[in-house]
């Protein structure tokens, strides 16, 4: 067990309370812990963008405002176009997709269809074939003539 002797506390420009200890006598690296700054701690993360704009007063009247708004309401619509688009070019693509299948359907049903004529024509042929054929051995033509008068 490692005994930590000196602790020093700082706060950082963001408002963190880092904790610094001594490095220990085994040669790892020390890894500040991060304390949050009000006592009740759980406090929402600020994310970098809104850091230093927390009390700042926007006037409505101002042309920054009116432009800052303006650019993101062209932003916004823009978002809702792509949006739309993009839903319209799905709807198609499934339109699409749905024709296909039933093109692919239709034909799966016909080459089954002719698969199950030849099928037949093959087996009808073979089994002819087999009634014309004689086995070899049981050929009662060139048996012995003189059982043949009997």
């Amino acid at each position: 067990m490692s005994k930590i002797s000196q602790q020093s506390t700082t706060t950082d420009a963001n408002g963190v309370s880092v904790i610094h200890t001594p490095a220990h006598t085994s040669g790892l690296q020390q890894v500040p812990q991060l304390v949050p700054v009000s006592p009740g701690g759980g406090g929402k993360a600020v994310p970098p963008s809104k850091q230093g704009k927390k009390n700042s007063f926007v006037d409505r009247n101002s042309d920054e405002y009116r432009q800052r708004r303006e650019r993101n309401n062209m932003a916004v619509k823009k978002s809702r176009l792509k949006s739309k688009q993009k839903a319209q070019d799905t709807l198609q693509r499934v339109n699409q997709l749905k024709e296909e299948n039933e093109r692919l359907e239709a034909k799966i049903k016909l080459l089954t269809k002719e698969l199950s004529v030849l099928k037949d024509l093959f087996l009808e042929h073979a089994h002819s074939f087999a009634d014309h054929v004689q086995p070899v051995g049981t050929d009662t033509t060139t048996a012995n003539p003189e059982n043949s008068g009997q």
